[in-house]
């Protein structure tokens, strides 16, 4: 380099720092210069899209977005409660969090006040992924099969019973074999450590899976089968029925009739700055363009796509994102500030529990908590959410 464009080089570098710089501020948004989000494993739908999320906040707005890999729900949230992650990339678990149940029915957690940014519905589906080797085409015909179960993934785990439940099977009509990850669980499945596993249809390792020699399918859950899509919702209330075009064997020409959830799930603290999480969800939305076609699924991230009145309620700072976007209205802030109250009740609850010299017994303690949540809740007039 001459010395003349030496020394011009400085000045170049600061030109783009500044024009970067200047963009966010004319939105109005504060971002901090770096960032990190928990997603689950490497690979998988939640992670990709949140990478693809972090590419157009470093290329619009200069902030470096470290995507932490983790795979189990507890795993994913410990980081964001701990204030060292800004988001978290969920599924389903993240109602199981914010009811306190399953895994966060245990002394250490509790339920967590969290609340969405922003949510994907898009062309995929979530459901059981079969090996295609086992000869299985139905849902029924898994009884006496192998299902992963993750340690830890009280939402992998419920939401393959919601499955199951569709052909009225139950977890004692299979055989469970639990594994430590995510991506554990689906290699069990291309190793024959396991005949099923859950995902979303785009993920990757789905995609792997069908490329294997033991192949994938989907087993169809028919839309016309109100009687097994009334079972699906007992156990897995968030799931509707959706029609899958792509994903894993999955295509516009060969569709499969399923059902599915908001998937990921950007979720924060309620306690969190509402500046910050404005901020977020605005740069997610303003920036759509940039990622909405760089992994599978974001495009549903939308926000004319979010999903509405859904079972976990909207952060405030998120709100302010989606009014300005022309996507909030008076039923949708009706159906947020129940949720609010749900959640302090939930919160209450979990104090009053505490104070009331609980069991020290894991087991015992979760039995009792299960008692007093539902108690609570009754009291309150709002609905348990997980009966036998």
């Amino acid at each position: 380099m001459s010395d003349p464009l030496r020394a011009l080089a400085p000045v170049v570098f600061i030109s783009i720092s500044l024009l970067i710089s200047l963009a966010a501020r004319a939105e109005g948004l504060k971002l901090p210069p770096t960032m990190t989000f928990t997603a689950y494993d490497t690979g998988t739908a939640g992670f990709n899209i949140a990478v693809a999320v972090g590419k157009m906040l470093k290329d619009k707005y200069g902030t470096d977005l470290r995507v932490l890999p983790a795979g189990n729900d507890v795993a994913r949230l410990a980081p964001l409660r701990a204030g060292r992650a800004a988001s978290s990339a969920m599924g389903s678990g993240s109602y199981f969090a914010q009811e306190g149940v399953f895994e966060f029915g245990a002394k250490e957690w509790g339920p967590q006040a969290l609340q969405l940014l922003l949510s994907s519905v898009d062309c995929n589906a979530a459901s059981l992924g079969v090996a295609r080797d086992t000869g299985v085409t139905e849902i029924k015909q898994l009884r006496g099969k192998r299902v992963g179960f993750v340690v830890g993934s009280p939402a992998l785990n419920q939401n393959s019973l919601a499955i199951l439940a569709f052909a009225g099977l139950k977890q004692s009509d299979v055989k469970i074999v639990e594994f430590s990850s995510y991506g554990a669980m689906w290699k069990g499945l291309i190793n024959n450590d396991t005949d099923a596993a859950f995902a979303t249809t785009i993920t990757g390792p789905a995609k792997e899976a069908e490329t294997s020699p033991r192949g994938l399918i989907w087993p169809p859950l028919p839309h016309n089968d109100n009687a097994g899509w009334e079972r699906v919702q007992k156990v897995g209330s968030f799931f509707f029925r959706h029609l899958a075009t792509c994903g894993a064997g999955i295509s516009k020409e060969k569709p499969i009739e399923l059902g599915n959830y908001p998937y990921p799930i950007f979720v924060a603290y309620g306690s969190q700055s509402a500046d910050q999480v404005y901020a977020i969800t605005k740069a997610m939305i303003t920036g759509y363009d940039f990622y909405k076609d760089a992994a599978a699924g974001a495009t549903g991230l939308a926000a004319d796509r979010q999903t509405k009145k859904w079972v976990v309620p909207v952060h405030p700072g998120a709100v302010k994102a989606l009014k300005e976007a022309g996507q909030w209205s008076e039923d949708q802030e009706a159906h947020n500030s129940l949720l609010f109250k749900r959640q302090a009740v939930l919160g209450a609850a979990w104090a009053d529990y505490a104070k009331s010299n609980p069991p020290s017994d894991d087991k015992e303690f979760l039995a009792g908590w299960t008692s007093a949540r539902a108690a609570a809740l009754k009291k309150a007039n709002m609905p348990n959410g997980f009966e036998e």
